[in-house]
């Protein structure tokens, strides 16, 4: 089996890392799938994707390193992949790259073979999501959700609808795995 790249992506509140925490706990062991770890500018917070928390200027010096095989600017924060995470895909194993919808054009422009997997929710789950985090201000929640029905995903992503249980969507995308494996 050949190395893939695949790139999670879906608006804020769609529970991108719940359901990549959930693959993660129920991967099988024939998927040999690596989770890339992204180094921000934000700190690391309890129950949060447990990222590689640097400044702002230490990671402008990584990028000036070129030591990131992937970077984007989002929400007013930095994150990149370091080339070292991508490092499983010349064994031949996959690699998942929790990544960002606007960034989608250049990563596939990087890893041309890349699957894209959209990961969304209504637009009410979004909203009561968003709020129930208590980190935005009801205006700028409504932006990131009006953000969300704006997006139109490319017709290659596997759509992974995050409504319900997330043992659902975690099917959903571990079928799509699958199907994509065989």
């Amino acid at each position: 089996m050949k190395g893939q790249l695949v790139y999670v992506m879906g608006p804020s509140g769609a529970g991108k890392d719940s359901l990549i925490a959930w693959l993660k706990d129920h991967l099988p062991p024939h998927l040999p799938l690596h989770l890339a770890r992204r180094t921000i500018t934000r700190p690391v917070r309890d129950g949060d994707e447990q990222h590689h928390s640097v400044s702002e200027q230490a990671f402008g010096l990584l990028h000036q390193a070129q030591a990131f095989a992937l970077d984007w600017q989002a929400n007013g924060l930095r994150y990149g992949v370091l080339h070292d995470e991508l490092a499983p895909l010349h064994r031949g194993d996959w690699v998942l790259v929790n990544g960002s919808r606007a960034y989608l054009p250049q990563a596939a422009a990087r890893f041309p073979q890349l699957t894209a997997v959209h990961v969304t929710a209504s637009l009410d789950v979004l909203r009561q999501r968003l709020l129930a985090r208590g980190r935005e201000a009801p205006e700028r929640v409504e932006a990131r959700v009006q953000r969300a029905l704006a997006f139109l995903p490319p017709p290659y992503a596997i759509e992974v609808r995050n409504d319900g249980p997330i043992a659902e969507a975690g099917a959903q995308l571990l079928q799509a795995l699958e199907r994509l494996r065989r």
